[in-house]
């Protein structure tokens, strides 16, 4: 597979795999993600059923164009409709999970109960953002900007784990992450999370992620940026080459996206991952091609 270096190849391979994932929407009745399904549905990659809400969608006249590929599910109630739309995926018939005008809480109570919900025991819900920044060669995979707000060692294990597969996902042989630290030094005694940082990039080279380079600590400009790294003289596969960055904390992740997408006018993906499907989890702010780059993602 050839690697996939902007959304518009994202798109362009999924319609080539003329393959539709069916995706569960939780009350879709906001604008923006209708426009985003009709975009997906148009270029071939999804189904849609909406549950609840569903006056709404059937009266947006570009929307029911596709009325072959979409289905409904009657509820009046917000809450039965999360559940419902979980039910879904659980029984197979759904594969994606995506909120619409409901809140995030109450979405993630249904995902995350322990009798009904998707998340397998065991397993972390972390979030994972792609971004196609414009001054950057390559999109760039990093965690995480929503949901952990101090990963634990073994969480932030998951979250190298679950980068590298979705950079595999997007053509990526051997994946080049990095840790994200303020500098490139480890210290126990203010930043106690560089010591797990190197038990990580150990594991890496002992095989444990299969094929990838990982390293850290290192900090953005330097993961990011090959001139920095020689200028401190850092010797480094990763410099100037990383495809994937993991944060050390919730604050550090969502400051570095609402950077890139407010000052560098990125373009950004999100979907939470760990739970049996993905789950594309837009914040109210999110534009519309936000919403359909997350849907192409998961579909991924």
């Amino acid at each position: 597979m050839e690697t996939i270096k902007n959304f518009e190849q994202l798109i362009a391979h999924l319609r080539e795999r003329n393959q539709r994932k069916t995706v569960a929407v939780v009350w879709g009745e906001d604008e923006s993600s209708q426009e985003a399904i009709v975009d997906a549905l148009e270029s071939g990659f999804i189904n849609a059923v909406f549950v609840g809400a569903t006056q709404a969608a059937k009266a947006n006249t570009e929307l029911m164009a596709f009325g072959e590929h979409i289905s409904f599910v009657e509820t009046d109630d917000r809450d039965d409709a999360a559940r419902q739309a979980v039910a879904l995926v659980r029984e197979g018939k759904a594969d994606i999970l995506m909120k619409g005008l409901i809140n995030t809480d109450n979405l993630l109570h249904a995902v995350l109960n322990r009798e009904t919900g998707i998340l397998p025991r065991g397993q972390i819900l972390t979030h994972l953002t792609v971004a196609k920044i414009p001054t950057y060669h390559k999109m760039l995979v990093f965690a995480d900007a929503a949901v952990i707000p101090y990963p634990t060692q073994e969480q932030r294990t998951e979250q190298v784990r679950v980068a590298l597969t979705l950079c595999r996902s997007l053509g990526i042989s051997e994946p080049r992450l990095s840790l994200i630290h303020c500098s490139e030094k480890v210290n126990e005694k203010f930043f106690p999370h560089t010591v797990g940082y190197l038990d990580i990039v150990k594991a890496a080279q002992e095989g444990e992620f299969g094929s990838c380079i990982v390293e850290g600590p290192l900090d953005v400009k330097v993961s990011c940026c090959r001139e920095s790294a020689v200028t401190k003289g850092i010797h480094s596969q990763v410099a100037g080459e990383a495809d994937a960055l993991i944060f050390p904390d919730i604050e550090s992740g969502n400051t570095f996206y609402k950077t890139i997408t407010l000052f560098c006018k990125a373009d950004t993906a999100g979907i939470l991952s760990g739970a049996i499907a993905p789950v594309v989890l837009p914040s109210r702010s999110d534009s519309k091609a936000c919403k359909l780059y997350s849907l192409a993602v998961a579909s991924l």
